[in-house]
């Protein structure tokens, strides 16, 4: 779904300006894919050059992974409760820093962690931004297997254009979530972000989808790098 390679450099610089925010003592929700993997070993660079003393909530295994070898302590969200910051990268972000994410399929865990912190800050690169959401990238959709046919013809019933049942890669038939779910990339015209993100998440069978708007959570602030240098957005 996602170049992984692509903009690093600004990716990077948009992490370390989000890394800075974080103070010892804090919990902290880290978020999944490439920009916050930028994030993740920027902490854990300061916890071993400056002692930086954190406790980390991870959104996938693999955020997991790369926060225990940067030396990170990691826990399981329950075990921490509410979070006083979180951090993530988003596939889309639009004038009102409402997003899409779920690029690699760790969407409902993202929204879950990021719903639980005083604050969610959102890193990227300004190819993310968008007049509206959906302009580039399709609304990601994780669901129960049991429920797959049912939840594409809601999802049409809808208005979706277009619904595709995402295929793994190096493996043959669908991507299954760290929940042990499907996810559907379903293509729509977005005109109001907060009323279809319910409107889906109200089709039996979903377990929740990649709209992040102020109906469930969205970015207090976001760092924006492109080629002049890191731009600040606020909501």
């Amino acid at each position: 779904m996602k170049d992984v390679g692509s903009n690093t450099e600004q990716k990077k610089a948009a992490a370390l300006k989000a890394a800075a925010l974080v103070q010892t003592g804090q919990k902290v929700g880290l978020g999944t894919g490439s920009t916050a993997a930028f994030v993740i070993q920027e902490l854990g660079r300061r916890a071993k050059e400056e002692n930086l003393q954190i406790e980390c909530v991870t959104t996938s295994f693999q955020s997991m992974n790369i926060a225990i070898a940067s030396g990170l302590k990691v826990f399981p969200v329950q075990a921490l409760g509410f979070l006083d910051i979180s951090i993530d990268g988003a596939d889309e972000i639009d004038p009102s820093l409402n997003l899409i994410k779920g690029g690699g399929a760790a969407h409902t865990l993202e929204k879950i962690v990021h719903a639980s912190a005083s604050q969610f800050i959102v890193v990227a690169d300004d190819s993310k931004l968008v007049d509206k959401l959906g302009s580039k990238f399709y609304v990601p959709v994780e669901v129960i297997p049991y429920a797959i046919a049912l939840v594409e013809k809601k999802l049409k019933d809808l208005g979706a254009s277009e619904v595709v049942l995402r295929n793994a890669v190096k493996k043959d038939g669908p991507i299954v979530t760290d929940n042990g779910n499907f996810v559907y990339d379903a293509k729509f015209d977005i005109t109001d972000p907060v009323s279809l993100e319910a409107k889906i998440n109200s089709i039996p069978g979903v377990v929740e989808n990649g709209i992040f708007s102020v109906n469930s959570v969205v970015p207090i602030k976001a760092f924006i790098a492109g080629e002049g240098g890191v731009t600040e957005k606020n909501r």
